[in-house]
């Protein structure tokens, strides 16, 4: 899953900075990490304005009863 993507790709990028690997490796691994971190969020936003809107909808259909 996402979430375990994530967990790897930031051992990996620790081990990276604690072995002095070259600036350019250690970047690139942070810019990849940030960009799964924000579809990790995108992903869990999506699902609670999903949820949102569900609740939404059956508060009107009770209402409108």
């Amino acid at each position: 899953m996402l979430n375990d993507e994530i967990c790897k790709l930031r051992e990996k990028l620790n081990e990276s900075i604690i072995s002095g690997l070259d600036y350019e490796i250690i970047y690139k691994l942070s810019v990849e990490l940030d960009e799964l971190i924000a579809e990790f969020y995108r992903k869990e936003l999506g699902k609670n304005s999903s949820n949102i809107n569900e609740n939404r909808n059956k508060q009107i259909n009770i209402v409108m009863a």
